[in-house]
């Protein structure tokens, strides 16, 4: 603080105690526009040379501060107009001490301190303190403010110590903000209530281990408070003091306490927008989190719609305009919260790189929303689609004016991160499929922590991940008004499974949706290691498909080139032959039976699309047979770059959900899994696919061009390049695969097929031909393995935390592909498939 008075001697005046009637006093608020009573402790020290009253013992050759003190009395009372703020005190009190003593010309200074005792809740005091000086006449000026907070208490988990991550402990807060600018400027006023509850919110909500990481984010917080509350980028920059003390730190010492001064440019990442919001430059590339939502109409349709309308920046905007979806999360159902009675919601969010500032973002988002069809509506209310922006790069921007505006009354504003983003699953849990580790630049938690620390109430229902599935082809009358992007086709169904920890957290209620579901295989090759030539001709395989229908078949899998080791080769003209006038008859027969194209081939995918099929099932997932080993097969091999492009293209363009497999070339090749080895000895063979078809995952469904999350369904590839014990493994632990744990033996991270769908694919296999024989003595056909398949596909083949729910063997196992389409019961006891 610079010192105030000119004179080295100073006649003081300490702590008069005032009633002054101020609109913003009382612990509690009044309503609006309606004054308090506060008592209210003013200080002055007035800057005198004493020297002549000193020699002469004469009062009149001083100040007179009784005659001061009574002064204030009588023009401050209860009889007072109603003041609006401590800083409208302070200058109420400057008018009176210059306009009556300022024809003294020993008065010219003075030093101002007004302390409201009676704070607003959670704090001792607050107060305003102010420098003012007249040269002549009443005439005053200011060039010195100070605002104080003082004894702010807070619980909150602070400290390094086992015991202090237990236990709330309480801190202790004393905040000063300092400018040099007069306190005659509302826009140096300070919102003394708004402030101490913020500060009291985030403080109970933080987690720190050092008091000096709070005092830093405690003078963030203010900081930042005083930005929002003054829009005027160009007034004087304030300083912030922080004391931040522990009194249960150490026993034999009242307290331990760190002291901090701190403005804007102690902190460049966070007040990176000291620039208004709209000078952001079109060259830098920026990151940010979006959410999306919709409750009206084909839900899916209107997501997908939106996302490629995002993406058509340019076309819209114009060429020098850049958004790319880099990145997408599961797709959800949930139950509408704050407004109930109204549909259930589809939601999800993406991660997307562009040059367009936050506010031409805003905007272009508002735009897609009205062409998707949203229209106004009652306050979270019932919408064709929803998007707002969560995360901006690490930045924090808020456009209200008003700091007390409502937060559920956001229309035209940008507030970001949004204020409502740790109460929200539907939010949160999409976020954490992508960016489990980012840090809210406000709440400093990351968003695997905010997740883990939300509250849901036993009663809620619990949010479903859903796979949907289009309608292919698309209807001949089927008219696509947007011609900018591809034509989004409608949906026929979609498939819902529990979120990665629904169940654990409260309980399923009886009429969930969650079940496994049944793929019968169509092979139309005649020489299928399965069926040979049973189903490949045309009026067989319509036979076939209506007995799946019958059987409660979940999906029809159709497969025209064999991958038996040493099968014959084909060309894709020669696939397409045989799948397409299948697929294409059946879907006729069948048209609301989801159908999946088992192929490898690209141009056999979108054929096979353009037939009838909506899913696509790639054994060796979009890499080609020679991409193994992997990633350094997709790094020389052309054929397998040009694949997984093709590949991502055609399931962007139809919008289809993909079954990508583990496999490793030739099936009955490649089983050696020694380099997992660190995994344990039960784990090599599981940790090889979580890494391995991790990958491949990563590289589909991250970056531009991307194949949405929620479209992707793994396969572990049960028999493909795995021996008898490695299949086993799998079977055993199929639910480790998709857990949420880290991979890798060095550089850990987290595994990639996390919460994904499986589809175990058991199907009269080689290896339970080697079980059945162990058993029998008898080498088993692969039409005589049906039992097996189905012991195989059967819930208690897996460990008993998984049976809690039989229908959706934890939701980790959406779909059980076997070739008998009748399901059993019986386990081969002797055969090893048992409990792990």
């Amino acid at each position: 603080m610079p010192q105030p008075l000119s004179a080295r001697d100073t006649i003081r005046v300490n702590d008069l105690l005032l009633t002054v009637p101020l609109l913003t006093g009382a612990v509690w608020p009044k309503p609006l526009g309606q004054a308090a009573l506060q008592p209210v402790l003013v200080s002055l020290s007035i800057p005198h040379d004493i020297s002549s009253t000193a020699s002469t013992d004469d009062l009149s050759h001083t100040i007179n501060y009784s005659l001061l003190c009574s002064l204030l009395r009588d023009s401050l009372n209860d009889k007072t107009p109603p003041l609006e703020t401590l800083e409208a005190l302070a200058v109420r009190i400057f008018d009176v001490l210059f306009s009556r003593l300022g024809s003294d010309p020993v008065v010219g200074q003075a030093h101002l301190k007004v302390v409201q005792s009676r704070a607003p809740l959670n704090c001792k005091a607050v107060g305003v303190e102010s420098v003012a000086a007249s040269s002549s006449g009443s005439s005053w000026t200011a060039d010195y403010v100070k605002h104080l907070c003082e004894d702010l208490e807070c619980s909150t988990i602070i400290g390094v110590n086992t015991c202090e991550r237990e236990e709330r402990q309480n801190v202790r807060v004393n905040i000063s903000i300092e400018r040099w600018d007069s306190v005659v400027q509302r826009h140096n006023w300070v919102d003394f209530r708004f402030l101490t509850r913020t500060l009291h919110e985030k403080i109970g909500r933080s987690s720190y281990l050092t008091l000096e990481a709070l005092a830093s984010y405690i003078a963030e917080v203010t900081l930042r408070h005083l930005r929002v509350a003054s829009s005027d980028l160009s007034q004087a920059i304030p300083f912030v003091t922080v004391k931040a003390a522990k009194p249960s730190a150490i026993v034999f010492a009242s307290s331990s306490e760190i002291e901090i001064r701190r403005t804007y440019s102690d902190y460049p990442e966070a007040f990176a927008r000291e620039r208004k919001i709209e000078d952001y430059t079109v060259d830098i590339t920026h990151t940010a989190a979006l959410a999306l939502g919709s409750n009206l109409g084909d839900r899916f349709y209107n997501i997908e719609l939106a996302l490629r309308l995002l993406e058509a920046s340019r076309t819209v905007l114009g060429s020098d305009a850049n958004v790319a979806v880099v990145n997408t999360s599961f797709l959800y159902e949930s139950a509408p919260m704050y407004v109930t009675d109204q549909p259930s919601f589809i939601n999800c969010a993406c991660m997307i790189e562009t040059n367009l500032t936050p506010s031409k973002l805003l905007e272009f988002l508002k735009a897609i929303e009205t062409t998707v069809g949203r229209v106004p509506s009652i306050r979270n209310g019932p919408r064709a689609v929803d998007l707002d922006i969560i995360l901006y790069d690490n930045t924090v921007i808020d456009t209200r004016q008003s700091p007390r505006k409502e937060l559920d009354d956001l229309e035209g504003e940008l507030v970001v991160p949004h204020p409502r983003l740790a109460e929200r699953e539907f939010v949160l849990r999409p976020l954490n499929d992508m960016i489990p580790d980012a840090v809210h630049p406000l709440l400093h938690k990351t968003v695997s922590a905010l997740l883990a620390a939300l509250e849901v109430l036993s009663e809620t229902a619990p949010m479903c991940k859903v796979v949907p599935f289009p309608i292919c082809p698309l209807p001949v009358d089927y008219v696509f008004p947007h011609p900018s992007v591809d034509a989004v086709p409608p949906t026929l169904t979609y498939w819902t499974y529990p979120s990665a920890s629904g169940q654990t957290r409260r309980k399923t209620r009886a009429s969930s949706p969650w079940r496994t579901r049944v793929m019968a295989t169509l092979n139309t090759t005649p020489d299928s290691f399965s069926d040979g030539a049973a189903h490949n001709t045309l009026p067989a395989a319509l036979e076939y498909a209506q007995s799946a229908v019958d059987a409660g078949t979940g999906i029809l899998d159709v497969g025209g080139y064999s991958t038996r080791p040493g099968a014959a080769f084909i060309t894709p003209e020669e696939e397409i032959s045989r799948v397409g006038p299948c697929i294409a008859a059946i879907r006729t027969a069948h048209p609301q039976l989801p159908i999946s194209i088992d192929t490898f081939r690209p141009d056999v995918a979108r054929a096979a699309i353009s037939a009838g099929a909506n899913c696509i099932n790639d054994v060796y997932a979009f890499t080609g047979q020679e991409s193994y080993p992997f990633p350094e097969a997709l790094q020389t091999e052309d054929a397998s770059r040009t694949c997984m492009s093709e590949m991502k293209k055609a399931a962007r363009e139809f919008a289809v959900p993909v079954v990508l497999m583990h496999s490793r070339g030739d099936a009955g090749t490649n089983k050696d899994y020694d380099a997992y080895g660190y995994a344990g000895p039960s784990q090599t063979v599981l940790e090889g696919v979580r890494v391995e078809l991790g990958a491949k995952v990563d590289l589909i469904v991250k970056g531009r061009g991307g194949v949405r999350r929620w479209f992707v369904i793994v396969d572990p590839g049960v028999g493909f390049s795995k021996t008898l014990d490695g299949n086993l493994e799998v079977l055993r632990d199929a639910a480790a695969i998709t857990a949420d744990v880290y991979v890798g033996s060095g550089n850990r991270q987290r595994n990639a097929l996390a919460g994904y769908p499986q589809l175990i694919g058991a199907s009269r296999k080689s290896f339970l031909g080697v079980i059945l024989e162990q058993a029998t003595g008898r080498k088993k056909e692969p039409k005589e393995r049906g039992w097996a398949t189905a012991a195989a596909g059967d819930g208690r083949t897996f460990p008993p935390d998984h049976l809690r729910n039989r229908s959706s063997h934890d939701g980790t196992r959406q779909i059980i592909s076997f070739k008998s389409i009748h399901r059993t019961r019986t386990l081969l006891a002797e055969s090893n498939v048992g409990h792990a």
